[in-house]
């Protein structure tokens, strides 16, 4: 084959990528037989450790939630499987009618007018809610909250890079984690800015009652909020408070947690932004004879359209994760999904107290309002250090939040915890108790 394009050697194949980004050899051995590949692979795996052996305290953006059979069971049918892709949409009426009903489900949680059939995941909805505000206002700085995950000011800052924008943290209140509206303010006045995003639950698990007031402090700018399904089932929807768009992750319902992912991105915007939004749009009609039938009504990227009107370049939808989404809200429910929400606050306020005691520990870190989140931070040591010692006892502690990328500026060690469905009595002990010796241990107390 190298032969046939004209080269001699594997390596000329990757030339055009800089020596400094390639991995380089990863140390496989030969080839082996079928029966010894599967045994070797057989070994690899099990070395893993599911999150269910642990006492699990994981969460943020991706939860770990039980998923009823019943979600699979449908998920899983192969007229589901092999068309869950609907390019051709007059074959695929299933699948476009249960892209209405997840888009009519995200509608009714934020009371915007118009969802989209999905996007790849939160992160880069979030991506292209910015770029939508672009298209609507002049500026160049995009303003986001400074206790934003780590993971998705970065791909924020991706989604600028391109076009020339920037990214400009506000940061928060020290007391209670709320963004600050006089700093807020004072950039909003400095002039050149397209858009506000703010999150709810915010990165720090806590509910920001600042979210309120916002629209009088930031006028007719575009405004993006990043929402929690779960969350938005008991808390006022966002367009209640005057967001423009409302984005967020739907993984928590109905997909497992998949070394982080698969996601699926949920968008919603007002009625009027819905020519420039990105992605599908699935509308309800009828056909010649009046039966009700569902068509790709818009489809803005530059496969459909010609591509200097697309709205976006990248933007897709996750159809089967989507499918899960919607079979996930149908089984548990309206009162079943406000229930569980309400059953992980009040758990979360039990591990908190739980963690209060432990000496060196602040738990919560911040004096706000709180569902199934909360942040710690210690004292002492690292949050690096303490989860491993917890890891080691069989507990997942939670989520470290410190940005962990060479050259990222310093922040004090706080951990996201999470309050889960398995989360009893018994692990909340166990985590108090594997807590107080990880503390102890890393500070010398004896």
């Amino acid at each position: 084959m190298l032969r046939a394009i004209g080269l001699t050697v594997p390596d000329e194949l990757f030339s055009d990528i800089p020596r400094k980004a390639r991995i380089g050899r990863m140390g496989l051995g030969g080839g082996q037989e079928e029966a010894e590949a599967v045994r070797t692979v057989d070994k690899i795996l099990d070395r893993n450790r599911p999150y269910s052996r642990f006492a699990n305290f994981l969460g943020g953006r991706f939860a770990t939630r039980y998923l009823p059979a019943a979600v699979d069971s449908v998920l899983q049918r192969s007229e589901f499987y092999t068309s869950y892709t609907p390019y051709q949409p007059e074959a695929s009426q299933g699948v476009l009618q249960a892209l209405f009903e997840f888009q009519s489900l995200w509608v009714e949680l934020t009371g915007l007018d118009v969802a989209n059939a999905s996007l790849y995941d939160g992160a880069t909805a979030s991506g292209e809610a910015l770029l939508l505000a672009r298209r609507v206002h002049e500026g160049k700085r995009f303003l986001i909250p400074a206790s934003l995950p780590w993971e998705e000011k970065s791909v924020l800052s991706n989604y600028a890079t391109g076009p020339g924008l920037e990214v400009v943290e506000i940061p928060f209140e020290e007391r209670t984690g709320r963004l600050d509206l006089a700093r807020l303010g004072e950039e909003i006045r400095r002039g050149d800015v397209f858009g506000v995003l703010a999150d709810v639950p915010n990165g720090f698990g806590h509910l920001d009652d600042h979210l309120f007031e916002l629209r009088s402090t930031i006028g007719n700018l575009p405004w993006i909020v990043r929402a929690d399904p779960l969350a938005l089932t008991v808390l006022e929807p966002p367009a209640s408070y005057g967001a423009d768009v409302v984005v967020g992750e739907g993984q928590s319902f109905g997909i497992p947690p998949s070394y982080g992912g698969p996601g699926v991105g949920l968008f919603a915007c007002r009625k009027e932004l819905l020519r420039v939004a990105p992605g599908r749009i699935v509308g309800a009609t009828h056909d010649k004879d009046g039966r009700r039938a569902y068509a790709l009504t818009l489809q803005t990227r530059e496969q459909h359209i010609r591509r200097s009107r697309a709205t976006s370049n990248i933007c897709t939808n996750e159809s089967l994760v989507a499918l899960a989404f919607v079979l996930y809200a149908s089984v548990v429910g309206p009162r079943g999904l406000a229930e569980l929400q309400r059953n992980l606050a009040e758990k979360a306020r039990t591990i908190a107290s739980a963690l209060a005691g432990v000496e060196g520990l602040r738990s919560p870190r911040f004096d706000a309002p709180y569902l199934a989140d909360f942040t710690i931070e210690l004292g002492h040591g690292t949050a690096a250090e303490f989860l491993e010692r917890l890891r080691k006892k069989a507990v997942l502690g939670g989520v470290p939040l410190k940005d962990p990328r060479p050259g990222a500026a310093g922040s004090p060690e706080r951990i996201l915890v999470s309050a889960t469905e398995t989360t009893d009595d018994k692990a909340i002990a166990k985590y108090a108790s594997s807590a107080r010796s990880a503390m102890a241990a890393m500070g010398g107390i004896r």
